[in-house]
């Protein structure tokens, strides 16, 4: 357990002039209003602040920030008032203790609407002061490690939310330890099964490792001194989660993973760091294709070493990353390395791609109207990216993996994006699908008269470049959409004498544009136009109730059969049942079950189609067009979904799994099943589930056979 005097020690260690009677009056404070609080542990509550004061002054940050660590729950769980803290602490500690809390009463695991808003007041915070979101952080860690008191569905649902948002975050503020702490920590509680196997096959040859890791130690010590190079060597196995991730995605078993120890050599200069990479390709044979120089190239966290792997000492594959101290501290600490103590404030760097990646957040949240768009698009961002290519100039540019020409195009500017046709890659022409390769010399092609395709988003990367696709594709959707609606209020118009122009003119549009909230009249006819405003409704603020009368009844529409099913309960959602029927159907793309999060979406002359709030077609398209709707659970109906098994190929393993499925009470439509050269199967099934809850039911019963490595439910 750790006590205050060990933080004192801790920082003091790291900055002398610090102010230890203001740390010791946090202390005294927090410990005044914490007084008899316990956690779920059953121990005092005091211990979680000092817990995430001690993470704080292991990261070596300023004095203002350990004391917020002792102080970021009082408002938030205590009768603290922020006039108080004020008072006691000053203007900077309240304001970082306020940020915090305000970050701690976000929920992002709530509807996808209510998600995404919540995580742009998240990034606002980050915005204004960094230092509230590595005390979030720092108080995340210790909520995860004490995680096994809470509820297991809260346990999964924290999990899940830290792996997708906190851990990918210290991954781009290139807090390493900290990344990699939250990573093991969600796995454990959202696979249990496979991480305990994972950790037990790990602590089965440990003895074993810690022999073996001793001896390449040394090894490595002795070689390099013999080129009078110091150096630190250090030797562990890989994060569990490392493990898990390199099985799946090459889909294979434990027992194939070879690297499973990773080795750091830490030197002096940058000149040893390539000087020993050459000693120990000398000393052992490197794997092709291992070879990674993110000294020459850093990464986007501003992350620097120098990566490759060999075939080490028994034939054993090692990985050896050899970066200098500097290096090392900047790789465990991130952004907080770049902290000045001497004046005790944050101070950014012209190249620190972290404070610039901050802003361009803030710059995302203000252009991103629909809340999910700016969530996928920061998620989207959030992961790291490793390929680096050149301009004809010579300028290195950093993309995601699997990034192409055309994401290329918009890093230079939106207009170049938008007329691209077509991209040469070391003077040779290339398909715009082309993948970017690291060393790539990249030129663009661009025609004044060209415009993006919408098919351009199935294919692009980055977050910038699908922005500013989605942006001209609604561009050009409202300019359409203003000419349809305009068309078809004119064609209604006339029906009564009406002249479009004149009504303009006379200002009796405006008058109508207000009526129906609108601020100006083209953004009615983009409504019309969409399908959620009907000309009837316009004429009928225009016209006489009984000329409307007089006039001819026709039969209503398809469109505005819909319009009527969306606005007759204008504060509630459309309440979907679980069958098709001629105005509401669901999307193919994602098949929706009843439990999922959906939207509805408006298309013209074939009704509302029911889409995944994740559906990359739902994100891709006009956020104008959706309608709120929610699921009728009263009825009951089944709903085709697609599953995918990976397992080990063995005798009776299809009949167990058809079993499985079928005991569940889920019928089976489809299968397809393929083999792999290393006797892996990969089965596809179709198959009829009632609801979420069904499907979840499913999945766990077929993750219990044996044999089964992995289960998902695919959506595409």
């Amino acid at each position: 357990m750790i006590r205050f005097n060990d933080i004192l020690e801790q920082v003091t260690a790291y900055n002398p002039q610090v102010d230890l009677d203001f740390l010791k009056k946090a202390y005294i404070f927090s410990a005044k209003v914490h007084k008899g609080q316990v956690r779920l542990s059953g121990e005092p509550y005091l211990i979680h602040p000092l817990e995430v004061a001690n993470i704080l002054a292991r990261l070596r940050l300023d004095t203002a920030s350990v004391v917020t660590g002792l102080l970021h729950d009082t408002l938030e769980d205590t009768f603290a008032s922020l006039e108080e803290l004020r008072e006691n602490f000053g203007e900077e500690v309240t304001q970082l203790v306020d940020g915090v809390t305000k970050i701690s009463k976000i929920t992002l695991k709530t509807s996808e609407e209510d998600q995404a808003e919540n995580f742009r007041k998240m990034i606002l915070a980050m915005v204004k002061d960094i230092r509230v979101i590595l005390v979030k952080l720092a108080d995340r860690i210790h909520n995860m490690r004490t995680l096994k008191y809470q509820l297991p569905s809260k346990q999964k649902t924290t999990a899940q939310e830290t792996l997708e948002i906190y851990s990918p975050l210290a991954n781009r503020l290139g807090i390493e330890w900290i990344k990699k702490e939250l990573e093991d920590l969600s796995f454990r509680y959202l696979h249990p099964d496979i991480y305990t196997d994972i950790q037990r096959r790990i602590a089965k040859k440990e003895k074993e490792r810690e022999r073996y890791i001793e001896e390449v130690k040394r090894i490595i010590t002795k070689k390099l001194f013999e080129y009078k190079i110091e150096a630190e060597v250090m030797g562990r196995p890989k994060q569990i989660y490392s493990i898990y991730k390199k099985m799946n995605a090459q889909d294979i078993d434990f027992d194939q993973v070879y690297d499973l120890t990773a080795f750091r050599v830490i030197v002096n200069t940058v000149k040893q760091c390539y000087e020993a990479l050459g000693i120990l390709h000398s000393l052992w044979k490197p794997v092709p294709g291992k070879f990674k120089d993110y000294i020459g190239l850093p990464k986007a966290n501003r992350y620097k070493s120098l990566h490759t792997a060999v075939i080490g000492l028994y034939g054993e594959r090692m990985e050896i990353q050899i970066r200098t101290s500097d290096m090392h501290q900047v790789a465990e600490e991130g952004i907080a390395a770049h902290w000045k103590y001497k004046e005790e404030k944050f101070t950014e760097g012209e190249d620190d791609k972290r404070i610039t990646w901050l802003r361009q957040l803030l710059e995302w949240q203000r252009e991103l109207q629909d809340n999910s768009e700016f969530l996928e698009t920061v998620k989207m961002d959030l992961y790291p990216n490793d390929v680096y290519v050149f301009t004809p100039k010579g300028e290195v540019k950093e993309f995601p993996r699997g990034a192409t020409p055309i994401d290329f195009a918009y890093s230079i500017h939106s207009d170049v994006g938008h007329r691209c046709i077509g991209a040469k890659v070391g003077g040779r022409l290339v398909p715009l699908k082309y993948q970017l390769k690291s060393g790539d010399s990249v030129e663009i092609l661009t025609s004044p008269n060209h415009k993006p395709s919408k098919d351009w988003l199935k294919f692009v990367k980055t977050s910038r470049a699908k922005t500013k696709i989605r942006q001209w594709i609604k561009k050009e959707q409202r300019e359409r959409s203003i000419a349809l609606g305009r068309e078809i209020c004119e064609k209604e118009f006339r029906r009564f004498s009406l002249n479009f122009a004149k009504l303009v003119k006379s200002g009796k549009m405006e008058k109508v544009t207000d009526d129906f909230g609108f601020q100006a009249v083209d953004d009615l006819m983009a409504s019309v136009g969409y399908g959620k405003i009907s000309s009837k409704q316009i004429v009928g603020k225009l016209v006489p109730p009984e000329e409307l009368e007089a006039g001819d009844k026709k039969k209503e529409s398809r469109i505005e059969k819909i319009i009527q099913l969306v606005q007759k309960k204008p504060q509630d959602a459309i309440k979907i049942q679980g069958v098709d029927d001629m105005m509401v159907r669901f999307a193919s793309c994602c098949n929706p079950l009843p439990g999922d999060r959906i939207t509805g979406f408006i298309t013209r002359g074939r009704g509302i189609t029911i889409h995944t709030v994740d559906c990359s077609n739902v994100l891709n398209n006009d956020p104008q067009r959706k309608v709120k709707v929610e699921w009728d659970l009263r009825h009951k109906h089944t709903h085709p979904v697609r599953i995918r098994v990976i397992c080990t190929d063995r005798k009776g393993l299809l009949a167990d799994i058809s079993s499985s499925i079928t005991s569940n009470e889920a019928n089976i439509t489809n299968a397809q099943l393929n083999t792999t050269q290393d006797k892996r199967a990969i089965c596809t099934f179709a198959v009829e589930i009632k609801d979420l809850n069904h499907l979840r039911k499913v999945i766990a019963s077929l993750e219990k056979i044996k044999g089964i490595v992995t289960v998902e439910r695919l959506k595409i």
